[in-house]
């Protein structure tokens, strides 16, 4: 999903922005599919602590920054893709210029996607080097 994130950014930049409003809002909402199917019951199952002493085990703390951070990206998301791509938001609430939120959504979905990198080796990697 990254690297079509960034090949949307790529159909943007030739002015291709049909092609870039399908890629990225493809890319939005199969990450929606995959948090509700995979990673919001993966983490509910594993999620034991209460957020005070989640920050004490790096286990714990990968997984929770990864989810808060995962949260806003895709509500993010989701609100460029509504608000840039339909007319059900009021006016008001539109962006009135996209390019930043754009950016600031694919800086926060790579970090995203890096956080879940590392929550991955943390949950199954280290285990198995602990061994």
């Amino acid at each position: 999903m990254g690297l079509a994130l960034l090949a949307g950014v790529l159909l943007a930049r030739r002015r291709r922005y049909r092609a870039h409003a399908w890629c990225q809002s493809t890319v939005v909402l199969l990450n929606l599919v995959a948090i509700v199917l995979t990673m919001a019951p993966s983490f509910r199952r594993s999620f034991a602590p209460p957020i005070p002493a989640v920050f004490s085990d790096s286990y714990y703390a990968f997984a929770a920054v990864h989810a808060a951070l995962g949260t806003v990206a895709e509500l993010l998301g989701l609100y460029i893709l509504v608000g840039s791509s339909t007319g059900m938001l009021p006016r008001r609430l539109r962006f009135t210029r996209y390019k930043p939120w754009m950016r600031a959504a694919l800086a926060l979905w790579w970090l995203v996607l890096l956080l879940g990198v590392g929550t991955y080796v943390r949950w199954y990697v280290v285990p198995l080097l602990a061994k």
